[in-house]
């Protein structure tokens, strides 16, 4: 199996005049290795269901169908979803949804026993990560492709520059597992930033039991609202200065602590301290 090279996606893109649309997040990988070690990330086997967000032209999808039982690749541009239809006319296990990844993701909760592996576009990068991270059932691997700003938001510890909402809200539900950096020169066209590949591996034991995770998110949230204020009294605006400072005294966190200071852990034990 060989990855779709930088000449052939040129020869597609110029015979159907496709043009590349930039606000959609367009960039095709086109190196062999990275494709090869997005795949191996993924840990396939035989009998996993794999999900793909904007396949292109195909490349990593190429790969995946040859390595797992089902593969789903949801693609919003009209025309590269033609073209896969006719590429992949006889490929039986792959089903191609051509539709607006978010709103299918929103519609479509459950990924039990699936895995996420996807070159994912940038425009919808983040979104789309934290929408199956929040599904019913969520998938047990997400392998990932996004900017490396963004990977470094995910992968980010409490103190780190990169703390923030997206950590939280993904690590939650997921264990950072790996990363590694992929040039701009490996795709095409180049992008203006870095890349990075991120693995998520789904938690075996919840942080926290489902129904508190709207509790969670509503904190996480709230604190992060004005980074620079004191996150207790930012969440007086949901609950009581009295409760809050019982909250924080039990977990002998600071009153005069900034979100950004505070561990996953100590937002999972604060969520269960002020469940509504």
């Amino acid at each position: 199996m060989f990855a779709m090279i930088l000449s052939e996606i040129k020869t597609i893109l110029a015979g159907r005049d496709l043009k590349l649309t930039k606000s959609l997040g367009q960039n095709f990988l086109h190196d062999q290795n990275q494709v090869q070690r997005i795949v191996a990330a993924g840990e396939l086997t035989p009998t996993d269901k794999v999900l793909e967000v904007g396949p292109g032209l195909g490349p990593l999808t190429e790969f995946l169908v040859s390595a797992v039982g089902e593969v789903m690749a949801i693609e919003m541009d009209r025309r590269l979803f033609d073209f896969l239809t006719e590429k992949f006319a006889a490929t039986k296990h792959l089903t191609l949804i051509h539709d607006d990844a978010l709103r299918y993701l929103k519609q479509h909760r459950d990924w039990q026993n699936w895995k996420l592996v996807a070159n994912l576009p940038y425009s919808v990068a983040s979104p789309v990560m934290v929408e199956l991270a929040q599904a019913d059932t969520p998938p047990a691997r997400m392998v990932a492709t996004l900017q490396l700003e963004v990977a470094q938001r995910i992968a980010a510890k409490a103190g780190e520059d990169h703390y923030g909402i997206l950590s939280l809200l993904l690590q939650l539900h997921y264990e950072v597992r790996d990363s590694f950096k992929i040039p701009p020169a490996c795709f095409f066209p180049p992008p203006d930033v870095d890349s990075a590949c991120i693995t998520l591996v789904l938690r075996e034991q919840p942080l926290l039991p489902k129904e508190l995770h709207t509790v969670f998110v509503k904190i996480v949230k709230r604190g992060f609202s004005q980074r620079r204020k004191m996150m207790l009294k930012l969440l007086k605006a949901d609950w009581s200065e009295e409760k809050l400072r019982s909250a924080f005294e039990q977990l002998n966190i600071s009153p005069q602590i900034r979100a950004e200071q505070v561990s996953l852990e100590d937002f999972a034990r604060l969520t269960q301290l002020l469940k509504l």
